[in-house]
């Protein structure tokens, strides 16, 4: 441990050579960050500078490994939908370094149902995400075969 800074009263300041690792709710409020600046505010750039590690694994196979190939791939998709693509979280789960996010995505366009969207994130101990797996279904025109919805 170091002192950072004396403080009046004879108290000091301590820290700790190793970090403390990010919580599970801490990651499943980063991985709603991430979705709200990155979809809803369409700021990829910025979400992937304030939530995502150097090092990134992408398992979509429509989108570009590698940080830098997401970027390029997530903002010309979001610049597509002129501003108007909207992710409304609905629910997320969080376990150890996975979270798991279930979301209502729409892209602003007039009759458009959207999509149930499920969004998976492993996070680093940082709290940065490390790796993104998705799964996605249009929601349907026609009655469902239930009285529950997608969400």
């Amino acid at each position: 441990m170091r002192i950072l800074a004396p403080a009046a009263m004879g108290v000091v300041l301590l820290t700790a050579s190793s970090a403390i690792a990010a919580t599970p709710e801490q990651n499943a409020a980063n991985a709603r960050a991430f979705l709200d600046t990155a979809f809803n505010q369409g700021k990829v750039q910025e979400a992937f500078a304030l939530y995502v590690g150097a090092a990134y694994r992408q398992h979509n196979p429509h989108v570009p490994d590698g940080k830098e190939a997401s970027i390029k791939g997530l903002a010309a998709m979001v610049a597509n939908m002129n501003g108007k693509m909207h992710m409304d979280v609905r629910r997320t789960i969080a376990q150890g370094d996975l979270v798991a996010v279930h979301s209502h995505s729409t892209n602003g366009q007039a009759g458009d149902r959207g999509s149930a969207v499920v969004d998976m994130f492993r996070f680093d101990p940082d709290g940065k995400i490390v790796e993104h797996w998705d799964v996605i279904q249009p929601v349907p025109e026609g009655p469902a075969a239930n009285d529950n919805t997608m969400f």
